[in-house]
């Protein structure tokens, strides 16, 4: 992954400071050891190239031997992987490995519940830009991994028209007129709208993608009739607080939920060592 030894340099640095003094003045330089990530409870494993390439950063020689792949589903007590290596070298890594396997299986597991709940309709899990700084790549990785799908990753991948757009713009109208002069051709435009006056004016505007934002159900399934197939349709505002079901039986194409990624509960892993 683009950019991945970055990412794990950071959190690294952030973490070790000027050094592990508590490993350095504990244990001895070349005492080995064997650590096993343990599920402590239910969940999709994601992260699973990010923790081995977080040891080798700190020491090349640690290898790791895994027992599940990132999209399996564990149960509490399975041994997910194990570690062999220097032990200050495991435990230096110890604490960024973990967070970025945790963080990102709980996206994993939160993004995979969500999809099942709308198993049997056309609409997609979406996810959405509330990431967590420095870390959208790995975020909406594990949102892919738990079988949802990405939005645009970033403001150059897509024209998306908010409320304030449209006020900036002065309507629906003159901002996909100015979005489809100025904007590359290659790309989608798409409108939020939050009533079915700014729907019409969207549509009558030529907008491939229309964002129904905190709209009700029975709103919701009104708009996708009118809709009729001529724009992409997308579910959103405050979705994780929803019935997923009864949103996807609207008819619409897309629910994204910001909660994925914003506010996820990390999956609950340990590492447990033994000196070898």
């Amino acid at each position: 992954m683009f950019g991945l030894d970055d990412i794990i340099l950071t959190a690294l640095n952030e973490d070790i400071g000027t050094g592990d003094i508590t490993s350095i003045s504990t244990i001895p330089e070349n005492k080995m050891a064997e650590g096993r990530f343990i599920a402590k409870e239910c969940g999709v494993i994601c992260g699973i190239d990010i923790v081995e390439r977080t040891f080798k950063l700190i020491d090349n020689i640690t290898t790791v031997k895994f027992f599940f792949k990132d999209g399996d589903t564990v149960e509490k007590g399975d041994i997910i992987a194990e570690v062999t290596g220097k032990a200050r070298s495991l435990l230096t890594a110890e604490r960024v490995s973990l967070n970025f396997l945790q963080h990102l299986s709980g996206i994993a597991t939160r993004t995979h519940f969500a999809a099942k709940q709308i198993e049997g309709y056309k609409a997609k899990i979406a996810d959405t830009r509330k990431t967590t700084p420095g870390l959208r790549v790995l975020e909406k990785q594990a949102v892919k991994t738990g079988g949802g799908v990405n939005h645009r990753f970033n403001l150059a991948d897509g024209v998306l028209i908010k409320d304030n757009h449209i006020v900036a713009a002065g309507g629906i109208k003159n901002a996909v007129e100015s979005a489809r002069k100025n904007a590359p051709h290659t790309l989608k435009i798409e409108v939020e709208v939050e009533n079915f006056d700014m729907l019409r004016e969207a549509l009558d505007a030529g907008a491939d993608i229309i964002m129904l934002d905190n709209m009700s159900n029975e709103d919701m399934a009104k708009a996708v009739k009118i809709i009729d197939g001529r724009a992409i349709t997308e579910a959103s505002g405050n979705m994780g607080e929803k019935s997923l079901e009864d949103v996807a039986a609207t008819g619409v194409d897309l629910i994204s939920i910001g909660a994925l990624t914003h506010s996820v509960k990390a999956m609950d892993i340990s590492l447990k060592f033994k000196i070898v």
